[in-house]
């Protein structure tokens, strides 16, 4: 065949290297997935970053090898719209800077055979969820705290250019957390649709796909002690691709600390039928989901 006994020597020795460097890159990959069960292979190659191996070789390899995340069905979409009509203040926006824009959503989680409510809270600029609250119920005490867990990390002095954005649940509208958002002097803003929610939407197929379904949980204590980890590992490690270099939300939250008002990216708030949108100051892409991921929850109220 024309191959001399050194070619084979030689390249039966590159596999051998090769196979022991797979082999380290899946124990590593079998460490992210212990925190981020959700986490896709390319997500995971940007992760890992092996110098051996190109993205496209990465993917077929680790697909191959059993890695693809598996997609869990969602229950269908149901809410109850409020009655007060605030309208919709932030489409189109260009968001320069943190808590800005908040946006929030209800989504459920479904455990020995309940449902259990789970309230986010997100600065859309930096996309660090900065409130979060699990209840049993879907009442809007559990809004209101995931709300005072959120204003626990805003200055004061920020609060008066600060808008609230959300859909029209019931939730949103109550006396008690209008009063909050007024007290506060935050602006309130509220969408007919899931894509006006886009951010706080995502954030529910997040957490509930890529983390919570993926580990076994065991009771409703237990939901509460793993949406929690869920959101450290999101906030502090998770990268997302529309941040610059793959950063979490914490990395970009201190990069900021050393950029200057002018050197900062412009988000462009989702604007109804433009998909994409070519952000002027920054070499940034926003990309939102052409169908964002809709949880709204089903209506089951139960007693505490």
């Amino acid at each position: 065949m024309n191959i001399s006994k050194q070619a084979v020597h030689q390249a039966r020795k590159r596999q051998q290297q090769f196979d022991m460097e797979l082999m380290d890159l899946v124990n590593q990959a079998d460490i992210i997935r212990e925190d981020h069960p959700g986490c896709g292979v390319e997500k995971m190659y940007r992760a890992l970053k092996p110098k051996f191996m190109g993205r496209d070789k990465f993917c077929e390899i680790f697909m191959d090898l059993g890695y693809r995340v598996r997609t869990i069905k969602n229950y269908r979409r149901t809410t109850i719209p409020t009655h007060l009509n605030y309208p919709n203040l932030i489409e189109g926006m260009g968001v320069t800077k943190p808590h800005q824009v908040l946006q929030s959503d209800i989504t459920y989680f479904y455990l020995n055979d309940d449902f259990y409510y789970i309230v986010f809270i997100l600065d859309v600029y930096t996309r660090k969820i900065i409130g979060y609250n699990v209840s049993s119920n879907m009442r809007h005490e559990s809004n209101i705290k995931a709300l005072k867990m959120a204003l626990k990390q805003i200055n004061p002095k920020e609060r008066n250019n600060m808008i609230h954005h959300s859909d029209r649940g019931s939730q949103y509208g109550s006396k008690a957390y209008v009063k909050i958002l007024n007290d506060s002097g935050i602006k309130i803003s509220m969408g007919l649709k899931a894509q006006d929610n886009a951010y706080a939407e995502r954030i529910n197929g997040t957490i509930k796909n890529e983390y919570l379904k993926l580990w076994n949980i065991n009771d409703y204590k237990d939901l509460k002690i793993k949406t929690r980890k869920a959101v450290k590992h999101y906030n502090t490690k998770r990268g997302h691709s529309n941040l610059p270099n793959d950063f979490s939300p914490n990395q970009f939250e201190k990069l900021l600390l050393n950029l200057s008002t002018q050197e900062r990216p412009t988000v462009i708030i989702y604007a109804d039928g433009n998909y994409k949108v070519k952000v002027a100051s920054s070499h940034h892409d926003f990309i939102t989901q052409e169908r964002p991921l809709a949880h709204n929850c089903p209506i089951i109220i139960k007693n505490e």
